[in-house]
């Protein structure tokens, strides 16, 4: 689940995590992730429209494999005047190995945000999976009966 803390986030009116819309585009705010969801947005909302540099962290927190407090993406923007918002993307060679992350959100090189969350497996155990589901029988296919020839023009 996201979590954001709220302390010290001058300079931010608001900030959430989204995934895909299906268009290339950050969507609706969500707060769970699993290993297929690439890229994963980060949207940050100004409460001024003033230029600002604009940096974000991407870091595994605790994830199997990589040494925690790892930054996995880093991204700098320097707004424009009259600009407030901020799309930033993190996305892996493949895709996203389990565990704990968070972001970490920088105005004028100053931390003021962070937002934890947790990537989950996307995946499920098949066969627990099995008992409750069968595959369904493809239509396209049927079953030649054995008693059928196949003739020979004479």
């Amino acid at each position: 689940m996201a979590q954001a803390d709220n302390t010290g986030a001058g300079g931010i009116e608001e900030v959430y995590l989204a995934k895909d819309d299906g268009s290339g585009k950050a969507g609706e705010q969500v707060t769970e992730f699993r290993t297929t969801d690439v890229p994963i947005y980060c949207v940050v909302l100004l409460e001024s429209d003033a230029k600002v540099v604009v940096k974000m962290n991407f870091v595994a927190v605790n994830v199997s494999g990589v040494k925690p407090e790892t930054k996995v993406v880093t991204a700098s923007y320097t707004t424009k005047d009259g600009q407030n918002r901020v799309n930033f993307t993190g996305r892996p060679d493949d895709k996203w190995t389990p565990g704990k992350y968070r972001v970490d959100l920088f105005l004028d090189g100053k931390k003021v945000k962070y937002i934890e969350f947790e990537i989950k497996n996307s995946t499920l155990n098949n066969t627990a999976a099995s008992k409750y589901f069968k595959p369904p029988a493809s239509p396209k296919s049927k079953p030649v009966p054995k008693s059928r020839k196949i003739g020979t023009s004479k």
